[in-house]
C-alpha cells in the first residue's frame, strides 16, 4: 500500500539502511538513476548534503542523522494512520515478505500458506528460504518482516516467540548397521560419515552440542559433506553416503514409507521453532495478521503431532 509520506523519505530510509544505492534500489525495485534522483530532490530540499558516498560504501552526514531521526518518525506514523483507517474499512491486504529455514519450509509452510491464504485472500507472502542464522539477520536488518526459524534469537532488537519444538533423530539408510538399535548415543555415531548441515544452519549447531556434550567435538566427526538442502540429504542418505540429524517432521513419511530408519538419540535432542519480527513501535497490519496467525498454526500443528 503506497502512503503519503514523501516518497524522498522512503527512498532516503531505503539508502540509509543498506548503506547502499544499489541494494536500497533492489529492495524498493526501482533503478539505481532514479534511487539518485531522489535524494539529490531531498538534499536539494534541504540544501545540504545528508549522505557521503566513499571508499565503496554511503554513510550519513551529521544532518543525515537528523532527517534519518524524523524519517522513520514520519513515515512510521504515516503507515500506521493508514494502517488503522484500513482496518475499519477493508480485510488485510498487501504483501508480507516471510525467511524460512529449509525444514519449516518444507514441513510446516505447505499447511500454514493453506490455511492462511482461506482466512485472508487478498494477503501475499514473498517467501525466501535460508539457513537460520541468514533469516534471523536478514528481519534483525528490517530486509525481512516475518522469520521462521529453529532457533532462539537472543538478538536484542527482535521479538522471539517460541511456538513449536520438535525432536531431532538420527536417520540412516534400511538395513544399516544401525538400522535395529532402539537409540544412539554420540559414541555409536562417531566414526561414521556424517552429512552435516551447512554452517549458520540452526540443526548443525543442535549436532555439535549433542557430539560436544559426549566429548567429541567437530573437528572430529567424519564429514561426508555439508549441504542446505534437506530433500538432498535425504536423498545422499538413502543412498548410504552417511548418516544424518533431521528433526522428526521432516523425516515421518520418509520412515513411514520404509525409505529411511529413524533412531532416537540419547539424550534426546529437540529443535525449538521461533517465529522473529522486529521489535518496532508500530508494525503493519498485513505483518501483524501474518505473524499472529503463523504463530497460533503452528502451536496448533505442533500439539496435533504430540497427539498423534
Amino acid at each position: 500500500m503506497a502512503t503519503m509520506a514523501d516518497r524522498r523519505l522512503q527512498v532516503f530510509l531505503a539508502v540509509a539502511k543498506h548503506r547502499s544505492f544499489t541494494r536500497a534500489a533492489e529492495a524498493l525495485y526501482m533503478t539505481q538513476p532514479a534511487v539518485t534522483f531522489q535524494i539529490k530532490q531531498l538534499e536539494e530540499h534541504f540544501n545540504t548534503r545528508l549522505l557521503d558516498r566513499g571508499y565503496g560504501k554511503v554513510t550519513l552526514t551529521p544532518a543525515g542523522e537528523i532527517v534519518l531521526e524524523y524519517a522513520e518518525r514520519i513515515l512510521g506514523i504515516s503507515a500506521e494512520m493508514e494502517d488503522e483507517v484500513a482496518g475499519l474499512t477493508q480485510e488485510p491486504n498487501g504483501v508480507v515478505t516471510v525467511g524460512l529455514s529449509p525444514t519449516i519450509a518444507s514441513c510446516w509452510l505447505p499447511s500454514l500458506l493453506d490455511a492462511f491464504k482461506r482466512e485472508y485472500p487478498k494477503v501475499v507472502p514473498r517467501v525466501f528460504v535460508g539457513n537460520s542464522e541468514w533469516v534471523e539477520r536478514r528481519v534483525a536488518e528490517k530486509e525481512l518482516d516475518v522469520g521462521l526459524v529453529e532457533m532462539i534469537s537472543d538478538e536484542p532488537t527482535l521479538e522471539c516467540r517460541e511456538v513449536a519444538r520438535d525432536e531431532m533423530l538420527a536417520i540412516v539408510p534400511p538395513g544399516h548397521t544401525l538400522s535395529r538399535h532402539v537409540r544412539v548415543r554420540p559414541e555409536d555415531l562417531v566414526g561414521l560419515p556424517f552429512i552435516d548441515r551447512e554452517p549458520g544452519a540452526a540443526i548443525r549447531e543442535l549436532a555439535e552440542t549433542f557430539f560436544r556434550a559426549g566429548g567429541f567435538p567437530h573437528e572430529n566427526l567424519d564429514i561426508a559433506c555439508e549441504l542446505g538442502s534437506l530433500s538432498t540429504i535425504k536423498h545422499l542418505v538413502r543412498q548410504g553416503v552417511g548418516f544424518a540429524i533431521a528433526a522428526r517432521a521432516s523425516i515421518e513419511r520418509d520412515v513411514r514409507e520404509g525409505r529411511l530408519v529413524s533412531l532416537p538419540l540419547e539424550p534426546n535432542l529437540f529443535e525449538i521453532i521461533s517465529v522473529l519480527l522486529p521489535k518496532d513501535k508500530f508494525r503493519s497490519r498485513v505483518v501483524s495478521t501474518f505473524a499472529d496467525f503463523a504463530t497460533e498454526h503452528l502451536k496448533k500443528k505442533a500439539q496435533e503431532r504430540r497427539n498423534a
